[in-house]
């Protein structure tokens, strides 16, 4: 099957969703509900301090504490003393992760897990904790990027040095492209701001939970994550138990949007398990999840782009300062390389700055970093836009990247859809709907990189003739729908005689995360092939079934049929038929395939929003809203409709409500969905989604990873759109009621209660 066939029967349909009948009645099985007998529950003594020295920690009451089968500190942990080098494993280091998961010598944030217990019953294990004396020495903090990089502000970490000093600035990454200073020389209008984004959580439903059992030294861990193999290797890193040793189950997974692609309860479990010699199970409260796990960074940048009269850009420069939480690693490669990426700039300069300061740790959000660097830029194309007088879709579309630009952040672009993004918001009727009093449009584009990477698959035909194919990607967006329609297709066979399951570290070969938009792109190639190879061995058993050659058979809308009147005159035998044969044939069909994946290109998205402002509460609503993106091929319409829709109902809550807010001691003041502000659905229109279909030709099905673009431009839009409406540009997000109130105020625009 290729994407050039007019007549597909499944791929681009939308067939019902897999998991869907399992969660509506709560039949899906997640980490929370398992259980298993004899099975004991962990909890997590955490720092009430943002920064604090560890002087020593007294355990020994909550060891003899009744209930209690055993504690643990940092001591019971693998270290990877930071003097050694960077022990990497994918993108994470082990040295940080050491003492992400259990802090060693010092406390750098509050909630960071200092020591755990596990006990009979959760009662216990939680006065236990209460057991354990921790002498803390209070050091000074730093929340926000600004304070932690002043002159004067204290080191969390005495190894990070920058420009010979020590630093909370652990490291830059930088992109250059032309000669970005003769470009402004050039420029016949500049436009030069600077912007403020706060941190926000990925919001997932499900907390992190677990359930770890050893048995004879054989571990087996059912966990919520994005991938089954990355806890295998964490725990054996941390554990110093063998890879081969350890089994990795995934759950059903309640959402993580890149925030479960790193590992928190797991090697903790793993250890009061070894320890206690009982299952232990441990699941997150709410507070815990806001505290302790990885929102994405907040970040300070600012951006300049000049450009000619006639709204030719001809130079952009973008830095960025980003939240790496208590331990390096921010996303600095998607701001710095995604900023500009819709754009054909002939001179332009991106770099970003890594820094640590007294949070938790950050983890991937959807197009990590690729939306702080959209925002910044976007926004100041769009005033670009009103000092050109130009229309600001035009403006873009004069500049867009097209097949054969080479991107600032260095590769020459292949077939995209980037210019069609923009030609269709341009068209569509949403664009030239009219506003009401109070309201504003605002339009952004976006880029993200996408993926490939390992992925690991295997196809069994069943003696029915119906299929089971298995990979090893946790589906958090539809892959298993997505892979059941690329099967069905290729096979020639109905949708329904597909099934579709995850497998464990025991089960499948190495697949990577789920994350980094990968997971279609990637598992639809290794279907593939092990699809082919199952119809090769197909017309193999049809052929000595006729005793013909396998190269007379033909494989055709699921049957084995002769190539051609000079093969014979056979009738075809279908896939069940052949299956009911198997015996005779050879035995079970089955093969698998296996393939670190290349050819994955970048996506591109451009958004339309609409605003409406109360101007006597300072409250904003998104009243209109519609997202134009490549989406490659869509394998299953639903599913890219609904990542679409979601992003930018992610990104909204980003840009209207949803902060980190940390009290005068350093201490996280809204760790819970009652104060932390997620949209709900009262909060948002209806989404439309415009598929534009523009096929990777790297990719059997054309796929185009479509999960990460969605948000990238969207806190733009919505900015632009509340400048439309109110005349004021708001450079710092959330614009928040309070925000818009204020800003209002000062501007003395009237009020409607006035």
């Amino acid at each position: 099957m290729t994407v050039e066939n007019p007549d597909n029967k499944w791929i681009g349909k939308r067939t019902p969703r897999p998991d869907g009948a399992d969660k509506v009645t709560g039949r899906a099985a997640y980490a929370a509900d398992t259980t298993m007998p004899g099975m004991i529950w962990g909890k997590v003594l955490r720092s009430p301090h943002p920064h604090a020295r560890i002087k020593s920690i007294d355990t020994s009451a909550a060891e003899a504490f009744p209930g209690v089968k055993a504690v643990m500190t940092a001591k019971d942990i693998v270290d990877f003393p930071i003097d050694k080098g960077a022990v990497m494993l994918g993108i994470q280091d082990m040295r940080w992760m050491c003492r992400n998961v259990m802090a060693r010598d010092k406390a750098l944030f509050h909630g960071h897990p200092v020591a755990a217990v596990a006990a009979t019953t959760q009662a216990i294990a939680a006065e236990a904790l209460g057991l354990i004396k921790v002498d803390y020495e209070v050091l000074p903090w730093a929340i926000d990027v600004e304070d932690a990089m002043k002159p004067g502000a204290t080191p969390l970490h005495d190894h990070i040095k920058f420009e010979g000093k020590p630093s909370n600035i652990a490291g830059t990454l930088e992109h250059k492209k032309g000669d970005v200073e003769a470009g402004f020389k050039e420029a016949d209008v500049i436009v030069e701001r600077s912007f403020k984004t706060e941190a926000v959580h990925q919001g997932y439903i499900e907390p992190h939970a677990c359930l770890v059992s050893v048995v004879d030294g054989k571990v087996t861990i059912w966990s919520s994550s994005q991938g089954q193999f990355m806890v295998r290797a964490m725990c054996s890193y941390l554990t110093d138990i063998p890879q081969s040793d350890i089994r990795a189950i995934p759950a059903e997974i309640g959402g993580g949007f890149g925030g479960k692609t790193i590992i928190y309860l797991e090697p903790l479990a793993l250890i009061l398990a070894r320890k206690s010699g009982r299952p232990v199970k441990m699941v997150m409260s709410r507070e815990e999840v806001f505290r302790a796990s990885g929102p994405t960074s907040g970040s300070v940048s600012t951006v300049k782009i000049g450009a000619k009269k006639d709204g030719t850009i001809v130079a952009g420069q973008g830095t960025y300062w980003l939240q790496a939480g208590a331990f390096p690693g921010s996303p600095i490669r998607g701001a710095a390389g995604c900023a500009f990426g819709p754009y054909d700039i002939p001179n332009a300069y991106t770099k970003g700055y890594d820094v640590v300061s007294n949070r938790s740790k950050v983890a991937a959000y959807r197009a990590p970093g690729a939306p702080i660097g959209a925002y910044a830029v976007e926004c100041v194309l769009d005033e670009l836009a009103e000092k050109l007088k130009m229309d600001p879709l035009e403006l873009r579309l004069k500049n867009a990247a097209k097949q054969g630009t080479k991107a600032v952040h260095g590769p020459v672009y292949p077939v995209m859809g980037y210019q069609e993004t923009v030609k269709q918001a341009l068209a569509h009727p949403h664009y030239k709907a009219p506003l009401k009093p109070n309201q504003g449009r605002g339009v952004a584009s976006g880029y993200w990189f996408n993926a490939g990477g390992e992925s690991s698959a295997t196809m069994r035909i069943n003696e029915d003739g119906t299929v089971v194919v298995m990979t090893g990607h946790p589906d958090i967006g539809g892959s298993r729908a997505s892979t059941a329609n690329i099967a069905a297709e290729i096979l020639g066979i109905d949708h329904s005689k597909v099934t579709v399951l995850i497998g464990d570290t025991s089960s499948v070969g190495f697949s990577n995360l789920t994350g980094g938009s990968r997971v279609t792109f990637a598992s639809a190639m290794v279907v593939t092939q092990a699809a082919e190879k199952v119809i090769t061995d197909l017309r193999r058993r049809a052929a000595k079934i006729w005793k013909i050659d396998p190269d007379a058979v033909n494989w055709d809308n699921g049957e084995a049929k002769p190539a051609g009147d000079n093969a014979g005159k056979f009738e075809p035998l279908s896939l069940a038929q052949l299956a009911a044969r198997a015996t005779e044939t050879g035995g079970p069909i089955g093969e698998a395939a296996a393939s670190n994946t290349i050819g994955a290109e970048g996506g591109f998205g451009t958004h339309i929003c609409d605003v409406e402002v109360d101007p006597a509460t300072g409250r904003v609503w998104v009243v209109r809203y519609t997202v134009f993106q490549d989406v490659g091929r869509a394998i299953h319409p639903d599913y890219v409709e609904g990542q679409m829709q979601g992003g930018a109902a992610q990104g909204i809550g980003w840009a209207l409500s949803e902060e980190y807010i940390y009290d005068k001691n350093g201490k996280l003041d809204n760790a819970g969905f009652l104060d932390y502000r997620m949209p709900v659905t009262s909060d948002l229109p209806m989404i439309d989604a415009v598929m534009i279909e523009v096929p990777n030709p790297k990719h059997p099905q054309g796929v185009r990873g479509v999960g990460e673009v969605p948000l990238v431009p969207v806190m733009a839009a919505v900015a632009n759109a509340v400048h439309g409406a109110l005349g004021i540009r708001f450079h710092s997000l959330p614009m928040s009621p309070p925000k818009v109130l204020a800003a209002l105020e000062a501007a003395k625009l009237p009020r409607a209660a006035d």
